[in-house]
Formats: C-alpha cells, sequence, structure tokens
C-alpha cells in the first residue's frame, strides 16, 4: 500500500518503521515543525523526521494542515491512505476524506477510555489494570472514530508512564500492520464508539508533577510512576527543587507512625508533607492518608539517586517540612 506517515515524537517512530519492514511504500512524512533547543536554540528535528531523513524519505513540515498549500501538498501526493500517529495537529475533514482509506489513527488506549494527548500517563496516574493500543478510522471528533482493531497491555505494579510508552509504541506498529494488512483484504469490521467513561487525558505540564501531600499516599505514588520521567513529580526541600522518582506506600491504622531519637513508635498526628522518619534507604512523609516512603529520587543541581545514598551525603532530620 502506498501511505502519507504524519507523526511527531518517538511513539510515532516504531509505526513507521515497522511500516517500511511490511513492504509499504510512504510516499510522503509529515512532521511538526523543528524546534530550538538548548542555550544556542539549534533547531532539532523531530524523532519522526529524524527517522524519515534516515530512509531517504520526503518529509514535510507545515505550521497548519489547514492552510491550502498543506491541502495541495497532500492531495498531489499518490497514497492509498494516510497513517497518523501522534501527529499533534487537528485533521481537516478535507484530507480525513482525501484517500481512498481516509486517515488511520494509532491511539495509546483501549478506546473510549483516555480520548486525549496523554492517554499512556494517564492510565498509569488514575491506577488502570490494562491498557492498550486501538487502531481507529479518524473522523472529525477527538479520538471518536469508529474503532477498527485493539490490543490490550497489562500493567505491572509499578510501571511507569515510560515503560508503558515503550510496551505499547512496540504494539501499536505490530497492530498498524496487521490493521492495514486486513482493511485491505476487506474483513475489518469497524466498531461504533460508546461515551468515554473516563475523562479527557489532557497534555502534560510541569506543574502537574508538583506533589499534594492532603492527597492519599498511594496517588501520589501512581503520580509519581505515571510522570516518570516526564514532566516528573517533584516538591521542594530546603528551597530546593526535589524530584522524587520512585516510592512506596506504607499503609497506616490509628494515625501516622514516627520514630523517635531512641528508635520507639510513637503513633500521633502529622502535616501533610513532613518526613516523620528517615531510615537507612527511605524517606518517609506523611500524607492526607497512609505514609509515602520515598526510595529514589533527585536534589536540585545533583544526579539521580537511590535515597540510601543520598542520606549519606544530606542529612535530614525527621519534623522536616516539604513544600507541596
Amino acid at each position: 500500500m502506498k501511505l502519507i506517515f504524519m507523526g511527531t515524537p518517538d511513539f510515532s517512530v516504531g509505526v513507521l518503521e515497522a511500516l517500511l519492514e511490511a513492504g509499504h511504500t510512504v510516499t510522503l512524512v509529515v512532521s511538526q515543525p523543528d524546534k530550538p533547543k538548548g542555550r544556542g536554540h539549534e533547531l532539532v528535528p523531530t524523532p519522526v523526521k529524524a527517522a524519515a531523513l534516515a530512509h531517504n524519505l520526503p518529509v514535510y513540515q507545515p505550521k497548519r494542515l489547514r492552510d491550502a498549500a498543506a491541502e495541495e501538498m497532500l492531495r498531489k501526493t499518490e497514497a492509498d491512505g494516510i497513517v497518523v500517529v501522534a501527529f499533534g495537529q487537528l485533521v481537516p475533514k478535507s484530507i480525513l476524506e482525501m484517500k481512498p482509506y481516509g486517515c488511520i489513527n494509532v491511539h495509546a488506549s483501549l478506546l473510549p477510555k483516555y480520548r486525549g494527548a496523554a492517554p499512556i500517563q494517564w492510565a498509569v496516574i488514575q491506577g488502570e489494570k490494562e491498557s492498550g493500543v486501538t487502531i481507529m478510522q479518524m473522523d472529525q471528533g477527538l479520538d471518536t472514530g469508529d474503532m477498527l482493531l485493539k490490543r490490550s497491555v497489562l500493567l505491572e505494579e509499578k510501571e511507569t508512564g515510560g515503560s508503558l510508552f515503550e510496551k505499547l509504541s512496540q504494539v501499536g506498529a505490530k497492530l498498524c500492520v496487521e490493521a492495514l494488512e486486513k482493511l485491505e483484504q476487506g474483513v475489518l469490521i469497524p466498531e461504533k464508539q460508546g461515551e468515554s467513561p473516563t475523562a479527557y487525558a489532557s497534555m502534560l505540564t510541569k506543574d502537574m508533577g508538583r506533589i499534594d501531600f492532603t492527597r492519599p499516599a498511594q496517588e501520589i505514588e501512581r503520580l509519581i510512576r505515571g510522570l516518570n520521567p516526564w514532566p516528573s513529580a517533584y516538591t521542594r526541600l530546603h528551597g530546593k527543587t526535589l524530584k522524587i522518582w520512585e516510592a512506596q506506600v506504607i499503609k497506616v491504622l490509628g494515625g501516622h507512625r514516627s520514630t523517635d531519637h531512641k528508635g520507639q513508635e510513637n503513633a500521633t498526628v502529622h502535616l501533610p508533607g513532613e518526613i516523620i522518619g528517615v531510615t537507612k534507604d527511605a524517606l518517609h512523609i506523611a500524607c492526607g492518608q497512609d505514609i509515602l516512603a520515598v526510595t529514589q529520587l533527585q536534589l536540585e543541581g545533583k544526579k539521580r539517586m537511590d535515597t540510601g545514598a543520598f542520606l549519606r551525603g544530606y542529612q535530614i532530620e525527621p519534623g522536616t517540612m516539604l513544600e507541596g
């Protein structure tokens, strides 16, 4: 099949590679414009553009798909269909209906759950037991088109946004190839979506990572995993940003337990965000419910490390308050 491929981030690259490996002809790769990065503001190509150039594929980077020039470029490009994977712009109706097979989308959730820009991370944050990939025939709605093929993936107990990203990227690549093959054979039966049982999976921001210790420790632990590796969950310690990379939940009955200087446990009430215990390998932090035991962290200006290694060079006393 001759295809136009539209995508931008790392997640899209695996699908592009799989299409080429399966023998499809990609006549054009469409990606977002390059963005400046670093102190020199040097323009850096998107991951999809870099992959396309490595395969000597033509690349087109319109600022807006709705512009007449962009529509004309796609119209004159020979293709049976368009594959869209995390492109980053809404696709107008004129382009959706431009090619015989329309626009086929690879979405990283089990639709109709988690429509939106960040379905992978929100599945972890919300404590889902499974996620997956849906191949969808795009329409004018936001991730509302008919479903063509689905594949589920179980989440591990310590699944992070990053680890689930890798799993779903691989599953999505294989499933897209399978879906195109079945489309050509005419054996796929489109399935209408119902109402979404989950909130819109909004785009991630750095502010989302600020930890609110009045929330239950279980929610905070999921937030830490969901925002790993970006934008990361964080608080403030002695005026510096403290990123928290790994933590465990300690269930508490009858109040938070703290440890005094003689090693005796005391059942008492502590403020959310208060460090109530320091062991050789963890910081115990009071939350709105239960305790968060932080086992891996990163203080501003330092490298990421296990809490035990951090405590060997940085003294923290019980009673220290974190700024949430």
